[in-house]
């Protein structure tokens, strides 16, 4: 079992400061994103990935390191839109266990889903390596994308997906045909989140700008089970699955995110619509209430009259 897939335990998430300290601080990744809190920035300029839809004709590295499954990425792909120019290094994968639909390490409004796609940039403009920028503030960039169980299949993650079989276990490495890696990316990239925070994983560094798009993509079951049950953590038999692999959310302590998008919820929660309608329900009863019993003041009204009438009539034919 990997350190990512126990929480407790001596080498669970819990037990990363004592190795290590930074795994302790005060800015770490993932976090659960509560939208209520966010700040809207109308000054955040959208990510603009440069390259990405043609990564040349070179074959691309697809890595078992024992705790993900990782793609190398050309230097030509890079990334504006942020403070400076940051290259593409690699992307992974983070996702549950079988039959779990919950795999991603950033949640949204406390909600997971099936599985979670980082893909890593380094500030090449100030540093000569991702290994140098790792441990600078900000040195790092990291796009996170969320990823849900659809009805079709997904052919941009078959480029990844249908070559696990060749890295079954730990350190095993292959090589797969260049593709387009924008479609592994939401359609739409102009909603996103952006806060201050760390790599998912020891170290830790706190140097990560992390970009959360609202917009998802979507997987297939059958793509998603591909990452739960194929892949091994170890290099010796028997094989310990590879699974569970996300860290669990991180306080955000002080720090702010924000959103390059307003925020269009509910105008009441639920509990709010509930007594809304108690109250309006009751209203119409009242009123339903109030109608009948002028009506029968009104019936009784126009009886009343209606015997005045007879009566004086009466009378009058009597006295004549």
């Amino acid at each position: 079992m990997t350190y990512l897939q126990s929480k407790q335990g001596p080498h669970g998430q819990d037990h990363w400061p004592t190795s290590y300290p930074e795994c302790g601080g005060n800015a770490q990744s993932p976090i659960d994103i509560q939208t209520d809190g966010v700040i809207f920035d109308p000054d955040l300029p959208a990510v603009q990935p440069h390259g990405y839809d043609q990564p040349g004709s070179e074959p691309l590295e697809l890595f078992n390191n024992g705790h993900t499954v990782q793609l190398s990425l050309p230097p030509t792909l890079h990334l504006g839109g942020l403070p400076r120019k940051y290259t593409a290094a690699q992307l992974h994968l983070h996702w549950g266990q079988k039959g779990s639909q919950e795999g991603s390490e950033h949640q949204i409004n406390s909600e997971a889903t099936a599985a979670e796609l980082h893909v890593v940039h380094y500030d090449s403009e100030s540093y000569g390596s991702l290994s140098e920028a790792a441990q600078k503030p900000q040195g790092l960039a990291v796009l996170g994308i969320l990823i849900e169980v659809g009805e079709t299949e997904n052919p941009a993650y078959e480029h990844i997906l249908s070559h696990l079989h060749n890295i079954r276990h730990k350190d095993d490495v292959t090589f797969v045909p260049a593709f387009s890696v924008r479609e592994l990316f939401p359609q739409e990239l102009e909603q996103f989140f952006r806060y201050n925070g760390s790599l998912t994983t020891p170290p830790c560094y706190q140097s990560v700008l992390w970009t959360v798009f609202d917009r998802r993509v979507q997987m297939s079951m059958g793509q998603l089970e591909k990452l739960q049950e194929m892949l091994s953590s170890t290099e010796e038999a028997p094989p310990e699955p590879l699974i569970r692999n996300y860290r669990v959310p991180q306080p955000l302590n002080q720090r702010t995110v924000f959103a390059s998008f307003t925020q269009a919820g509910p105008l009441y929660t639920t509990g709010e619509m509930l007594g809304l309608g108690v109250g309006i329900l009751a209203g119409c009863l009242c009123l339903l209430l109030a109608v009948y019993f002028i009506a029968r003041k009104i019936r009784k009204k126009r009886l009343g009259n209606r015997k005045s009438v007879v009566f004086t009539s009466a009378r009058a034919a009597t006295e004549a």
